[in-house]
């Protein structure tokens, strides 16, 4: 493949860096220049309130909350030339249209820089430039810097693409330039900046929680001491050729649905897109962090109190919908009141949606799943069981799976990717429970989670 013509701007700001005697795989490496990019993200926000500039950014806008910065001018570079020049209203927290527009600037196909997500913010009190992509090793990694002849290359690079994709706004951004040119920083700036990089960075759980909300039993037998270099590869080519460009995707769709222009049909189909992409994002996630898993020394996440309740609420709509898609039935027990459990409220979701999916694709139409939650001494029990259709044995069979390395399963018949049983379980093991797997002949599997109650709370807080 030959190199792309135009610098990126990784290029800008990488630099040499040690390697340790124990060098970290490609997916850890990912997962720990993603988690600094979304620090610095949070680090950049604290600054923004109490100045004015502009902000460009690729492939999403990424002001969490855009109305709150109404002296900030956003643009987007995308590499789908559909949207370029589009002006999208970003939807506000209440889901009201926001008053601050995302531009969007288009990106030639095949650009190198559509591989990068990065943030160059121009303002009255500083400049910086945030990086998310290699290193010179071609290694992920995360780079920033306030230095002004950085920054200035970095509007060049930028500039260049405008030239030749977007003429048409390259002299309001001139004026702009114009108005917030790069400055030498502040230390005292650079400092709060780095603090509060800091201090979003996940924490590490200390090993006395770790004893005292989690059983230590030993986790399930592991698929490999070390993950085999190729399965890290394949996983990271899976999060650069569908995370991020899905990512992308639904984004430009949600925005799109913001639109009152929209017949009923394409609304419907947009819904439908924005749909499909989330369950994919969330299922190559959580295969990325399985990797992460099995990859670390520790193996462990880290718990908190997790409303189980709240959880569940915010799924079953979405399991609702995707047994509906399958003309399967869905039947959720659930009792009065659901006590708060020990665990990771974000992956846990994904977790039990992987569960929910896994047993969907191997019944046929007309059958059921029922799921049911109930107290069980200090732990509290969820079951999944399926109940296939009244049909001859012969009229369904169980989908083949194939082992596509040491994580991985592929179902040839719908070309879909799902963690192996023994990874599952260690998945949820790392979120503080036990899974449990009973095969039934005829019926398949059923699943069987136990977790850990609050400490604070006892069996008196289940009412059935």
């Amino acid at each position: 493949m030959s190199e792309w013509i135009f610098p990126t701007l990784s290029e800008l700001l990488s630099r040499e860096v040690p390697e340790s005697s124990h060098p970290p795989s490609a997916a850890l490496r990912q997962i720990k220049a993603e988690r600094e990019w979304f620090s610095a993200i949070a680090a950049l926000e604290s600054l923004l309130s109490s100045t004015e500039g502009v902000l460009f950014s690729a492939p999403l806008p990424i002001l969490s909350q855009p109305e709150s910065f109404p002296n900030i001018t956003t643009y987007s570079f995308t590499p789908n030339a559909l949207f370029s020049g589009f002006s999208f209203q970003l939807p506000s927290a209440n889901g009201e249209t926001s008053e601050c527009e995302t531009n969007t600037l288009g990106l030639f196909p095949g650009d190198a820089l559509a591989a990068e997500a990065f943030c160059l913010a121009l303002t009255s009190k500083f400049s910086l430039l945030m990086v998310l992509g290699e290193d010179r090793a071609k290694n992920p990694a995360f780079f920033f810097s306030f230095d002004p002849e950085e920054i200035t290359k970095a509007w060049q690079v930028l500039r260049l693409r405008v030239v030749l994709m977007n003429p048409g706004h390259l002299q309001k951004l001139d004026r702009l330039y114009a108005t917030f040119p790069p400055i030498a920083p502040n230390y005292k700036l650079i400092t709060q900046f780095s603090h509060a990089l800091l201090s979003h960075l996940p924490d590490p759980i200390a090993e006395s929680e770790k004893r005292t909300i989690r059983d230590p039993r030993p986790l399930q037998t592991p698929t490999a001491d070390v993950l085999k270099s190729a399965d890290v590869e394949l996983l990271q080519a899976i999060a650069h050729e569908v995370r991020t460009p899905l990512t992308t995707i639904r984004t430009l769709t949600r925005l799109l649905l913001k639109r009152r222009d929209l017949p009923a049909d394409a609304v419907k189909r947009l819904e439908m897109i924005d749909r499909e992409c989330s369950e994919q994002i969330d299922r190559f996630g959580l295969i990325f962090r399985a990797v992460e898993l099995e990859t670390s020394a520790t193996k462990v996440s880290s718990l908190a109190t997790t409303s189980l309740e709240e959880v569940l609420e915010q799924s079953i709509p979405r399991w609702q919908k995707q047994a509906n898609q399958r003309n399967l039935t869905l039947d959720v027990i659930l009792p009065q009141h659901i006590p708060s459990v020990m665990s990771d409220p974000t992956m846990l979701d994904q977790a039990l949606s992987s569960l929910i999916e896994r047993s969907a694709r191997s019944l046929p139409a007309g059958s059921s799943i029922q799921v049911e939650v109930s107290l069980a001494g200090h732990q509290l029990k969820l079951q999944l069981q399926a109940q296939k259709d009244d049909l001859p044995h012969d009229t369904h069979q169980m989908p083949l799976l194939k082992s596509l390395g040491q994580v991985l399963v592929f179902q040839p018949e719908t070309g879909s990717l799902s963690l192996n049983l023994n990874v599952t379980k260690n998945i949820f093991q790392a979120l503080g429970g036990k899974l449990i797997v009973r095969e039934r002949p005829e019926q398949g599997e059923i699943y069987t989670l136990f977790l850990p109650l609050e400490p604070s709370k006892n069996a008196s807080g289940m009412i059935v």
